[in-house]
């Protein structure tokens, strides 16, 4: 069973309480469609768990197979200099069909996100911060997104919602 390589930190992109008896991290790829898809189920553990959960979203963009990823990684990381990380998170999941630069521009602009650094984003001015999330995804045994880990420990078991809850509610009241 693979180990969370790099533990959540103040680094991380994270909701909920950092004292949480739950953490899930998530590697997402913002082009990948099954990232798409456990978006709203994500969404859904956390309005079920609430304070009881922190979630971590760090970025895992497959270029070989998803050419928009590291573009829509470089706009969240743009967002996330404005405070407006999550919100660049969920715009981006909501029109995955639609990731282009000038749509990233678009989203910015909705955002009000500073044109110059979104630009300088793009020219590759965070891609530290995304290559520190990927290597330590690779590190941690992602082979694919989305791919999830619960308090530090990869979790493979089924991806519903009702059964997240249930996995995550049971480890909350034990903790």
């Amino acid at each position: 069973m693979s180990k969370l390589h790099i533990p959540v930190d103040a680094h991380d992109h994270a909701q909920g309480p950092a004292d949480a008896p739950v953490t899930l991290v998530e590697y997402g790829d913002y082009e990948c469609p099954y990232c798409g898809e456990a978006y709203p189920m994500l969404k859904a553990v956390q309005a079920a768990l609430g304070d009881q959960l922190r979630f971590v979203f760090r970025n895992f963009p497959i270029t070989e197979l998803h050419p928009h990823a590291l573009r829509a990684a470089q706009f969240a990381e743009a967002a996330a200099e404005a405070g407006q990380f999550w919100a660049a998170h969920d715009l981006i999941y909501e029109h995955q069909d639609a990731l282009s630069e000038a749509d990233l521009f678009g989203y910015g602009r909705q955002l009000k996100l500073d044109p110059v650094a979104l630009k300088s984003a793009f020219e590759g001015r965070l891609d530290a911060r995304i290559q520190r999330d990927f290597l330590g995804g690779v590190r941690s045994g992602v082979n694919g997104t989305p791919s999830l880990f619960i308090n530090g420990t990869r979790y493979d078991g089924p991806r519903d919602a009702d059964s997240l809850i249930a996995l995550l509610s049971d480890l909350a009241v034990r903790a």
